[in-house]
């Protein structure tokens, strides 16, 4: 598979786990004393998907990365994708006009 596929694969695998990372997360931890739990517990769990979509899609990263650059570049995508995946998911509960 070419880097420029590579690329676009991984980033539609992130976004798509952003948007639902948070919501799981929710599910799962949305109980009286951990609720407090539920945003550390999408962030670490989108850096730790997107470290290792990055490892599994070299093309993630830049050409001749290590595997530890690599996973440290996936981990940022992730975040960045369950920063994309809040943003999407708030407009689509609240509209453009807010809360």
């Amino acid at each position: 598979m070419s880097r420029s596929a590579q690329r676009v694969v991984g980033i539609v695998v992130l976004l798509v786990l952003g948007m639902l990372s948070l919501p799981a997360a929710a599910y799962v931890l949305d109980d009286p004393g951990t609720e407090n739990w539920i945003v550390p517990v999408q962030l670490l769990a989108m850096a730790a998907v997107g470290a290792a979509v990055t490892i599994g899609l070299p093309g993630m990263a830049r050409e001749g990365a290590t595997t530890g650059r690599r996973a440290l570049t996936g981990a940022w995508w992730g975040l960045l994708a369950a920063f994309v995946g809040v943003i999407v998911f708030w407009f689509l509960l609240n509209g453009f006009r807010g809360a």
